[in-house]
C-alpha cells in the first residue's frame, strides 16, 4: 500500500491553526527538544525497544531521589509521582496506537487527554510502589512490540494529535515515547530539587 498517498489524502493530516492555550504553545519543530535537548534522530529505530526498557529502572531511581514525591513544586506543576503516572499512562497508550496503525492504514489517534486523566485517576493519590511496577510493565510491553518491527511496519503512518494532527510514522512514534520518558525525568528531577 501507498502509505504516502493515503496520508496525503488524510483530512486531518497537515491542520494548521493558533495553539489551544498560552500555557503550551505549540513547538515550531517535533524532531528536538530544544528544552531537554533530545534530538530525535539520535534514537535509531532498533534502539527503541532498549531505550523503553531503561525507563523502569530510571523512574524508580529519581522518584526514590524525590523527599516527597507528592509535593507539587509550584503551581500547575505536577508532582514527580503525577509525572510517573503520566508516563505509565504514556506507554500504555502509545501501545494502543501502534497496535492500531498495525491494523488500519493511517488511522488518527484520539488524544490521551493528559490533564484530564490526571484529575479522573487522581495521580497524586495514587500508591508511587504499584504505578512504578505497572509503569515498568508497560515499558517492558510497548519494548517488545516495538522490537518486534521491522522497517517496513516502522514507516507506518498514523495521524497524531500533538502539537497538531498530523502524519507521523511508527518510528516517529517510538521516538516520540522515548523523549516523554527521558524528557519528564528531566521535570521529576527538577521538581524534586535534585
Amino acid at each position: 500500500m501507498d502509505h504516502s498517498r493515503a496520508l496525503r489524502n488524510h483530512p486531518n493530516a497537515r491542520v494548521a491553526g493558533p495553539p489551544r492555550s498560552r500555557r503550551w504553545p505549540y513547538p515550531r519543530r517535533v524532531d528536538r527538544c530544544d528544552e531537554c535537548g533530545f534530538g530525535y534522530a539520535t534514537v535509531p529505530g532498533a534502539a527503541v525497544p532498549e531505550w523503553l526498557r531503561g525507563l523502569g529502572a530510571r523512574y524508580a531511581a529519581a522518584l526514590a531521589a524525590a523527599a516527597d514525591p507528592r509535593r507539587r513544586p509550584a503551581e500547575g506543576v505536577w508532582s514527580p509521582l503525577e509525572y510517573t503516572c503520566h508516563v505509565r499512562d504514556v506507554l500504555r497508550v502509545q501501545g494502543e496506537r501502534l497496535d492500531l496503525a498495525l491494523r488500519v492504514d493511517a488511522p488518527e489517534f484520539a488524544p490521551m487527554g493528559r490533564d484530564e486523566r490526571a484529575v479522573t485517576d487522581r495521580y497524586n493519590e495514587q500508591e508511587p510502589a504499584a504505578v512504578l511496577g505497572e509503569l515498568s510493565t508497560a515499558a517492558e510491553e510497548l519494548a517488545g512490540r516495538f522490537a518486534a518491527l521491522g522497517p517496513a511496519e516502522l514507516a507506518r503512518p498514523g495521524v497524531y494529535p500533538w502539537p497538531r494532527p498530523e502524519a507521523r510514522t511508527l518510528l516517529w512514534l517510538g521516538r516520540h515515547t522515548v523523549h516523554e520518558g527521558e524528557h519528564h525525568l528531566l521535570d521529576i528531577r527538577r521538581g524534586a530539587g535534585t
